[in-house]
Formats: C-alpha cells, sequence, structure tokens
C-alpha cells in the first residue's frame, strides 16, 4: 500500500516545516512541502493528499492575530475546498500558529458542521507573556477519529496566544462535554487543570487542544514536533533513550488512520 501523501504547508513565518515533514516522513507517511501560494492558485492540489498539515511559526508575521492572515487567505480562496476535503475522509492537524490558524479559519471546531465560520479563538496567555516550557497532555474521551483516550504525553509549548476563548459559558460546556476538547494540560496526578505553570495559558477545561464534529481534525497548541525523536525528550540523558519521543503518537496515528481511509 503506497504511503499517504502529506500536504506540508510552508507560508512566510512559518518556521517548523522542516521536523513536521521529518516526523510524518518517519511516521510511513509521504510528507511533501506546498507552498500556500501555490495551492491557493490551485486548490485543487489538495485532491492529490491525505493529510493537510499547517506547522508552527508566525505565519505572515502573525500580523492583526495569530495565524489571522493566513486563515482568511485561506477562507476567501478555497474555503468551501477545505471542508469537502475534510467531509470526504481527509484529515488535517494544526499545531501551536498553524492550530491558531485553523480556529480562525472556522475548521474548529466546526459545531454543527457545514460552511467554515470562526466559533471560537485563541488569545493572550493569562500570564501575559510568551511561555516556553515541557508539559504535560491527558487525552480526553473525544471525538478525534485518530486519537485513543487516556494517552498521556509530554511535549513543549512554545506560545503567546493560547487562551481558548468561547464565546460563553454554554459553549465552553459542548466544547468539554460532547468531546471536542481532544488534550488537556494535567498536573501531576493526571487531573486537567487552568493552574499556572502547568497550564501555560490558562485555558478553561484545561484545553490544550481541539478536534472538530467530524473527528478527522486536531489542532494543538504544545508541540508534538519538537518531541518526536528520543532524544528531543526531557531527562533522556538521565533515564536513557526512549524508542521514541511522545510525539510520534500524533503523526502515526495520523499515517494509521489515513491509510485505512485508503
Amino acid at each position: 500500500m503506497a504511503a499517504p501523501r502529506v500536504l506540508v504547508l510552508r507560508a512566510p513565518g512559518i518556521n517548523c516545516e522542516r521536523e513536521t515533514h521529518h516526523a510524518f516522513g518517519l511516521a510511513g507517511g509521504a510528507p511533501e512541502y506546498v507552498h500556500i501560494k501555490k495551492l491557493l492558485q490551485d486548490p485543487d492540489l489538495l485532491d492529490q493528499f491525505k493529510i493537510f498539515m499547517v506547522p508552527g511559526g508566525f505565519a505572515y508575521g502573525d500580523d492583526i492575530a495569530s495565524g489571522r492572515v493566513l486563515a482568511n487567505e485561506i477562507r476567501r480562496k478555497m474555503g468551501a475546498r477545505m471542508t469537502t476535503f475534510v467531509d470526504r475522509g481527509g484529515l488535517a492537524l494544526g499545531i501551536c500558529n498553524g492550530f491558531q490558524a485553523l480556529v480562525k479559519l472556522g475548521l474548529l471546531p466546526r459545531l454543527g458542521g457545514g460552511d467554515l465560520e470562526q466559533q471560537v479563538t485563541v488569545c493572550h496567555n493569562l500570564s501575559n507573556h510568551y511561555e516556553c516550557r515541557w508539559v504535560t497532555l491527558k487525552s480526553q474521551p473525544n471525538r478525534c477519529c485518530f486519537l485513543d483516550d487516556d494517552l498521556t504525553l509530554r511535549f513543549p509549548a512554545a506560545h503567546a496566544e493560547g487562551y481558548l476563548l468561547t464565546k460563553d459559558a454554554d459553549q465552553l460546556r459542548i466544547l468539554d462535554q460532547e468531546g471536542y476538547v481532544a488534550l488537556s494540560y494535567v498536573d501531576e496526578n493526571g487531573r486537567k487543570t487552568t493552574e499556572y505553570p502547568v497550564n501555560p495559558n490558562g485555558s478553561p477545561a484545561g484545553c490544550a487542544g481541539l478536534t472538530d464534529v467530524t473527528g478527522r481534525v486536531l489542532g494543538l497548541m504544545p508541540h508534538p514536533d519538537r518531541a518526536y525523536l528520543p532524544h528531543n525528550m526531557p531527562g533522556w540523558s538521565r533515564d536513557g533513550l526512549a524508542p521514541k519521543g511522545d510525539g510520534m503518537v500524533i503523526f502515526e496515528a495520523m499515517v494509521k488512520a489515513a491509510r485505512a481511509e485508503s
């Protein structure tokens, strides 16, 4: 069976594409760089891929707001193409700035399905400054079709705008109780938390990542692309090298799910 093709998006300011490309390759995928200009000129390119990946960085310098310019470009020129891609079985992943872009695009959480419309946002950390630290995450019972429940993972977080802001308490309850919150920051006892610094941005429900109504889109603020190799993990020189880093869970799961769709 051919390796699932992965579109690794490139755009001005994106700076985590190399790690992401390498991780998907190690996971058994066939990653390819595609520049945003090329994709917008020929949106039909998307049909050639099983996975659409928006890496981290500072797309377009995060002018206006993090991920906003990139999200507006995609929505205006190929918004319907994105929803068709997902609804027909395509998978999508956004990490950090990529997560911010997918939220502002309206691909996450896409409550109720339908056309792209931004429903939540990601704004400044409650600490009011950039946070760069290792965090512990746990996968909650959730809709994501490729993320197992009850996984405990360690990834580094590196962001200034990671606080999930919903329009009201009812919307937050839906996200939390109906399986849209895929990953949560947890404390040393494995309980999801809003407490700083274990939760670096203060997001309610401990939200570190969201999935969508279809379960085929995942976005998260911490970086699996910086934790996919054994020597990426903290403490490896003391505890010894594991077979692989925690981040490979995400990439391998997506490739496995993409193979199953073939």
